[in-house]
């Protein structure tokens, strides 16, 4: 047997997967460059995206508003005009659509998300028009009293309001922008035409108004500037939305990363399926060996047609050679999440899972392939075809064929991959694995869904593997309740540390698991009701947060 050196480098945490290489080669980092896809979509995503920065602009007008209002209540006394009192009015009124749009977009309405667009123009239209109400009496009244006073900022505040919140191609916001400029312009130039005062400021020189150029000259860059913004923002909305494209797939959002791969939630633009996509991690795009042990593990895998093996759609590679490959969306949780979150599970589900993981493994092993990194995270407990505790075998990126047929710079001498805390002791010491290490895998998997610990726990990744391969486990029994002695009996013999006292095969596993006391006391109904009892799995009602798919 292969000793473990002290030169080993230790590369994951006591729970993710480690690689423990000698000598290893540092990570060449590159952020994956995704390809160009197609633009569909993009118009849906400006609908929810208008929504969300609707609501945004409604609250903080509505704030704004509001103080202006309170201080205006503390003045009526200085209320002097019609039109003072009808501003004032319409500033209330204006307030109070801000304050509606703004709470039921909070509320999420679907009758006001339906209707963004004719929203946006409420919301815009009536401030606008306020604004142009109020322009004209700040004007009257500053004549009244001897000054002119400014209303230039108003109305820049609206315009950039408008482009930095609301998503428009630069052409509407050109046209917004200019109507906005031109009612503040058209407001000071109505009043310096008929007011008296202003007439009289210009009587020695009428064909010159005081401030006119320059409100001009403001309103004119504000709305210039404001569209060159709103068209800059547009084009990087349009190289972000493209930067998460993959052909026909659009990258929703990321669901996790591990040892080789990052995954994200995705949508097939033409299908509207949701689907899992997996590509390589950013530090391993620039190394050869992993991006051709990652498209092995896709080659590999959709050989797999079990169903209780993932299922692969597609697989690819983007321009920039980043490699992809598209799954199933299991709506579910891990084995981890479901012990992490509910605690140990009684023995008749775990030996009701596990004995879908040996169906899944049988075929594996039959086409060569040993899984190496069969551990509660994963293993998926989804809900599939209308059938609840449906077990999914995940993530294959460590599976190795037992022939030797294949190209051994791929699973490279000196090298030990896998999760320490569900290790066989083989893998430990560095030997070869074969389908037996993934029968010591899954015994450690039942301990660990029975007890709600693994095997053998330690401070290091070192400590854990000198453990899997001398010590002896703990019997389940001795840490957790109602443990029967045949199913115990099981779980033991996975454990053994010499492969030969193991079971000779999956099939011979599985079949142990069904004929134990348990193995027929948990079914479908049971499923089903354990998951209505705990949130049902359903991806029409669980939100994407609950719906994740870790297999990574």
């Amino acid at each position: 047997m292969a000793t473990v050196s002290e030169s080993i480098h230790i590369a994951q945490t006591l729970d993710g997967p480690v690689e423990l290489v000698a000598n290893p080669k540092p990570a060449v980092r590159a952020a994956p460059h995704l390809v160009t896809g197609s633009a569909m979509g993009l118009s849906a995503e400006t609908e929810a995206l208008l929504a969300d920065r609707l609501r945004a602009a409604a609250l903080i007008m509505f704030v704004a508003l509001g103080a202006f209002l309170v201080r205006r209540l503390f003045e009526l006394s200085s209320i002097d005009t019609t039109l003072e009192w009808v501003a004032l009015g319409m500033h209330a009124i204006v307030t109070a659509i801000c304050g509606t749009i703004g709470l039921r977009l909070c509320m999420h309405c679907s009758k006001v998300k339906a209707h963004v667009r004719l929203t946006e123009l409420l919301l815009f239209g009536s401030t606008a028009a306020y604004f142009l109400v109020l322009g004209y009496s700040f004007l009257l009244h500053g004549a009244r009293h001897g000054f002119i006073a400014p209303i230039s900022p108003m109305w820049i505040i609206l315009i950039f309001t408008y482009a930095l919140l609301i998503p428009n191609t630069w052409q509407r916001a050109a046209i917004v922008n200019s109507t906005f400029a031109l009612m503040g312009f058209g407001t000071w130039f109505y009043v310096y035409q008929t007011c008296p005062f202003f007439q009289a400021l210009t009587a020695g020189n009428p064909e010159i108004r005081p401030g006119t150029l320059e409100v001009a000259l403001i309103l004119s860059i504000a709305a210039l500037a404001a569209t060159w913004g709103v068209y800059t923002i547009g084009r990087l909305r349009r190289q972000a939305f493209e930067a998460r494209q993959l052909g026909q797939y659009r990258l929703k959002r990321l669901l996790g990363a591990g040892g080789m791969g990052e995954v994200y939630l995705a949508e097939h633009m033409l299908l509207k399926r949701p689907c899992a996509i997996k590509l390589i991690r950013p530090e391993k795009a620039g190394d050869q060996l992993a991006i051709d042990r990652f498209e092995r593990e896709v080659q590999l895998t959709a050989r797999l047609t079990h169903w209780n093996t993932v299922e692969i759609f597609d697989y690819g590679h983007a321009a920039d050679g980043t490699f992809y490959y598209v799954m199933e969306y299991l709506p579910g949780l891990t084995m981890d999440q479901v012990v992490k979150m509910h605690g140990p599970m009684p023995a008749s589900r775990t030996t009701y899972l596990l004995s879908q993981v040996c169906d899944a493994l049988v075929e594996a092993h039959g086409e060569s392939l040993v899984h190496r990194d069969v551990k509660p995270a994963n293993i998926f407990v989804a809900h599939r075809g209308g059938v609840s505790d449906v077990a999914k075998l995940l993530d294959f990126g460590l599976v190795k064929p037992m022939t030797q047929n294949d190209d051994l710079d791929l699973t490279r001498d000196g090298t030990v991959t896998g999760s320490p805390l569900y290790l066989s002791p083989e893998q430990a010491l560095g030997d070869t694995p074969d389908h037996r290490s993934d029968i010591y895998s899954l015994g450690a998997v039942a301990y660990y869904l029975l007890t709600g610990q693994p095997p053998f726990q330690g401070s290091t990744p070192m400590k854990i593997l000198l453990a899997q391969a001398n010590e002896k486990p703990i019997p389940p029994s001795e840490i957790a309740d109602d443990v029967p002695a045949d199913l115990e009996e099981i779980i033991l013999r996975c454990l053994q540390k010499d492969r030969n006292d193991r079971f000779d095969n999956v099939q011979e596993l599985g079949d142990a698991l069904r004929q134990c006391s348990v193995g027929d006391l948990w079914d479908r109904q049971q499923a089903r009701s354990w998951w209505k009892s705990n949130g049902c799995p359903d991806k029409k009602k669980l939100d994407d947060d609950v719906l994740n798919l870790v297999c990574v």
